[in-house]
């Protein structure tokens, strides 16, 4: 087994302490007000939330993540002669990155689950996941993400730290995209076991015959989007968009007002379980 497939085994673990068990994407606020049932069964009432919430997420986190893990590539790459200058120049573009996922994000409950979970991915790596014996290039601007996470110069979103941390881990574009999407997915499955609207068993039959072809798609669809924070300098004179249009063909978007309203919600429930 080659080095890359088995830090997807270790990424992909449920035991991962990420925190990612107390969230539920919305899941909960939406069973709650009525809308999982409306007009089908739970079970398929679940499963089209499934496949609603996780278009929105790779339409507005993915381009973040994408953003995120070609900024670390890009200083591993030239870790030989990297200076401490360069490695704050790519630290002050993850934090651009990072306050742009905030701004775009105006569902407080999403945010703040969001934030949890990027900083458990960052303690992860100091604790689990940095190298002890090689170039301390990559660990060492990890671990500025997570001081400035600290001192509130940052906000450590997930999307930005999950592509931070697999490119630190050596995980290739294509896997961390459908890593993240596979991993956002089996959570809100999980937590619909919690919450009983369906079961363990119906939950892995969706996960090996829906969720797959689904986030198959998805990457697809998404692969090339970016957030648009970044100066790429690329040429695009040749295009019939301009710089705006360009930004909205290829940048981040919320693909379900819907889902995003009723999360809002989720702190209003007089009974909960999840923190979103």
């Amino acid at each position: 087994m080659d080095d890359e497939t088995y830090v997807q085994l270790l990424l992909a673990d449920s035991n991962l302490p990420t925190g990612s068990f107390v969230a539920s994407s919305g899941l909960e606020s939406f069973s709650t007000h009525g809308l999982l049932s409306v007009t089908s069964s739970k079970t398929d009432g679940t499963l089209g939330f499934v496949q609603d919430n996780l278009h929105n997420h790779a339409h507005s986190a993915l381009p973040f993540t994408s953003d995120a893990h070609s900024l670390v590539c890009a200083l591993s790459e030239s870790s030989t002669h990297s200076s401490p200058a360069l490695i704050d120049q790519t630290l002050a573009a993850l934090i651009t990155l990072d306050r742009s996922y905030e701004s775009i994000t105006l569902n407080h409950v999403t945010r703040r689950a969001s934030t949890a979970q990027g900083a458990a991915l960052l303690t992860l790596h100091a604790r689990a996941f940095a190298p002890s014996s090689t170039s301390r290039v990559i660990p060492t601007l990890i671990d500025s993400l997570k001081l400035a996470v600290r001192r509130g110069e940052a906000h450590g979103h997930l999307p930005v730290c999950w592509g931070a941390l697999t490119a630190a881990l050596n995980v290739s574009l294509a896997r961390a995209q459908h890593l993240a999407l596979f991993l956002h997915a089996r959570s809100i499955l999980s937590a619909a076991v919690r919450m009983n609207t369906i079961g363990p068993y119906l939950a892995q039959q969706m996960l090996l015959s829906d969720i797959k072809p689904l986030v198959d798609t998805l990457v697809a669809e998404c692969r090339n989007l970016r957030s648009g924070a970044l100066v790429v300098g690329e040429d695009n004179s040749d295009s019939n968009l301009d710089s705006d249009e360009m930004t909205y063909a290829t940048g981040p978007a919320s693909t379900w007002p819907l889902g995003e309203i009723v999360a809002i919600r989720h702190d209003l429930q007089h009974s909960r379980i999840f923190n979103s």
